[in-house]
């Protein structure tokens, strides 16, 4: 019997039907977990059928329920509806009695809304878990693992320039461009504090704007982690760039760059080598998803939990100021 589903009454509820649903997808029917789906529109919902052979059920949370006799039957529940409607999808099926519940990043449309979350996941003694799924790719864990035996981290700095020629012609909902920084570029972030550790002081500087994103083009910035990490980082939406993270230990310098890869540099020699890993998941399906969600599954502490994310969500905000903590 699959340990996942030891119970047969218990599923997992993935609740969207786009791209990012239909990846999850591909998983939950790897690891043998069984799941329902809920979608919104019949167009999305005739690709995930398509891609996957499962038919979501059409018009909305409240609908499916009412579809169903038994209204305790999921006691886990993915997120992976579009950036606007996070917080509220979230909310929505609490009411159902579903306890635990992983949410795409990064969580819900801005603060407020994610406060908001986090009201009522108390209120109905529910977890909530962000979905950042860098943190697991292939190139990350081996990263971590050679950290982890040099010691730690002594510094690391970051990139997170984003392609504004191709981002500007994006279709997204209204606010979504506009915060592009929280709902794409905190990928990057997230990583390297994830890592690092979180910023016990920072300053940061901002310059320029553009027509979809007028709070700043141009970013840069440096701090102290709470592991006794500098930092430092960077970032120019108008230039050439690419996101890329590095870690430097006593012993090394490691550069994911991009971020599926990671390259390193020992002490001692000039050469940059790229380390050979097993990334044979991270090509199955899309990269990190796969450990993320067994991690979901099998409960461990890893996975940023919802009053983390209000946390940073708060340090987040500085990056879009010139100032300091």
């Amino acid at each position: 019997m699959n340990k996942y589903n030891q119970n047969k009454e218990k599923k997992v509820l993935l609740v969207g039907a786009g791209p990012m649903a239909i990846e999850y997808a591909k998983v939950l029917k790897h690891l043998d977990i069984s799941f329902d789906v809920i979608g919104r529109g019949l167009k999305s919902a005739h690709k995930f059928h398509e891609v996957t052979g499962i038919s979501p059920t059409i018009g909305g949370i409240d609908e499916h329920f009412e579809k169903k006799n038994d209204l305790l039957s999921y006691n886990k529940a993915i997120i992976a509806v579009s950036e606007k409607e996070l917080g509220h999808a979230a909310r929505s099926i609490l009411k159902y009695g579903i306890i635990e519940v992983l949410v795409e990043k990064p969580g819900a449309f801005d603060l407020d809304d994610l406060i908001n979350l986090k009201i009522f996941a108390e209120k109905n003694k529910a977890k909530i878990f962000i979905g950042y799924n860098r943190r697991f790719y292939s190139s990350v864990q081996h990263a971590i693992k050679i950290i982890g035996n040099d010691g730690g981290v002594t510094s690391f700095n970051f990139e997170f320039t984003e392609w504004s020629h191709i981002i500007s012609n994006l279709l997204k909902e209204d606010g979504v461009k506009e915060n592009w920084f929280l709902h794409n570029s905190t990928h990057v972030i997230d990583l390297a504090f994830f890592i690092g550790g979180s910023p016990k002081e920072i300053k940061c500087y901002k310059n320029g704007s553009l027509d979809w994103h007028k709070n700043g083009s141009i970013f840069c910035g440096a701090g102290i982690s709470n592991l006794n990490a500098l930092f430092s980082y960077q970032a120019n939406w108008t230039s050439p760039g690419r996101w890329s993270v590095e870690f430097l230990t006593k012993n090394h310098r490691l550069i994911l760059r991009p971020l599926e890869k990671l390259q390193i540099q020992k002490i001692g020699y000039v050469a940059i080598e790229e380390v050979d890993i097993d990334n044979k998941l991270d090509i199955a399906f899309k990269p990190g998803l796969y450990l993320q969600l067994k991690t979901f599954m099998e409960e461990q502490n890893i996975l940023l939990s919802l009053d983390e994310q209000i946390e940073n969500m708060k340090i987040y905000s500085n990056f879009m100021l010139n100032t300091s903590i």
